[in-house]
C-alpha cells in the first residue's frame, strides 16, 4: 500500500499545488505523489483541498487509497461533464447496452425465422432439387444491415469510451 511507503524529501502534489511546506504528517503525501500534479490538481478543482481533506480523515486508513482513486476519476468525469460527471458515464453505458441487448432480439430473431424455413432451389427443368443449408445465402433484408449495423455501433462506442477513461475503474 502507497500510504506505508517511506516519502522522499520533495513536496506532495497537493502542498506543491497549495504552495505550502510538505510536512511529514501530511495527510495527502501518501496519495498524491509528487509526480502526478494533474491527479491532484483535478480533485482540489472539483471538491476544494480542505473538503478532500475532510474526507480522508474521516475513512479508516485501509480505504483511503480506494477513495483518493474515486475521488480522481470523479473529478475527471465531471471536468469532462460538469453536469452529470461518473452518472453520464454510466447513463450512456446503459443505454448502449439497452440498445445492443435490442439489436441482438432483433438479429436471434431474424436468425430463427431463417433457420426454420430452409431455401428450396428448384431448377427450371424439375429434375433436380437442391436445399441449401441455413447460412448459405442469409438474407440481408431482416430490417438490420449486419455490416452497416457493426460498423456504426463500433464508431458510436469507441467515440462514447474516448470521453471517459475506463481504465481506473478496479474490476471487481
Amino acid at each position: 500500500m502507497r500510504g506505508h511507503e517511506p516519502r522522499s524529501t520533495s513536496s506532495c502534489a497537493a502542498c506543491k499545488l497549495l504552495k505550502r511546506r510538505c510536512s511529514p504528517n501530511c495527510i495527502f503525501a501518501p496519495y498524491f505523489r509528487s509526480d502526478e500534479p494533474k491527479k491532484f490538481a483535478k480533485v482540489h478543482k472539483v471538491f476544494g483541498a480542505s473538503n478532500v481533506s475532510k474526507i480522508l480523515v474521516e475513512v479508516p486508513e485501509e480505504q483511503r487509497q480506494d477513495t483518493v482513486n474515486s475521488l480522481a476519476y470523479e473529478a475527471e468525469a465531471r471536468l469532462r461533464d460538469p453536469v452529470y460527471g461518473c452518472i453520464g458515464a454510466i447513463a450512456l453505458l446503459q443505454r448502449k447496452m439497452i440498445q445492443l441487448q435490442h439489436d441482438l432480439a432483433l438479429a436471434r430473431a431474424c436468425l430463427a425465422r431463417y433457420v426454420a424455413t430452409p431455401s428450396v432451389v428448384v431448377s427450371s427443368d424439375d429434375h433436380h432439387r437442391v436445399i441449401t443449408g441455413p447460412f448459405d445465402d442469409f438474407p440481408v433484408d431482416c430490417g438490420v444491415s449486419f455490416d452497416s449495423f457493426n460498423q456504426n455501433i463500433s464508431y458510436e462506442l469507441n467515440q462514447d469510451a474516448n470521453m471517459y477513461d475506463f481504465s481506473q475503474i478496479p474490476y471487481i
